[in-house]
């Protein structure tokens, strides 16, 4: 659970914002913030899923044995192990997902812009 509220500390800490400010945006009280930060309590998972939403984040449950896969892919910036860097690498999935307000590139192949 401490990595969950780690993770949610860090967020509204790099967002510039006070307990009140979060505990506004989430609709919980100020103290609800205060005490899940410090520990204090054991919150709901509910308060936990207010509070990511809040900082413009998602909770997600992943299979233990996928983990340690899935934080070295999110390190790697989105790109596959083997996937060549530099100018001539395509554009890592995770900067594709983090575009602002852009459609999704479609992949085509050369046949099918025919």
């Amino acid at each position: 659970m401490s990595n969950i509220v780690d993770e949610l500390q860090h967020a509204r800490k790099a967002a510039g914002l006070t307990h009140d400010t979060l505990a506004l945006r989430a609709g919980v009280s100020r103290m609800t913030v205060q005490r899940t930060e410090a520990g204090k309590i054991d919150p709901r998972l509910s308060t936990l899923l207010v509070l990511a939403r809040a900082l413009g984040m998602d909770l997600m449950l992943v299979p233990k044995a996928l983990r340690p896969d899935l934080e070295d892919f999110v390190r790697s910036g989105g790109r596959f192990l083997g996937q060549p860097s530099g100018i001539g690498a395509p554009p890592s999935l995770v900067d594709e997902l983090l575009q602002p307000d852009e459609p999704a590139k479609k992949h085509t192949s050369a046949k099918s812009r025919r």
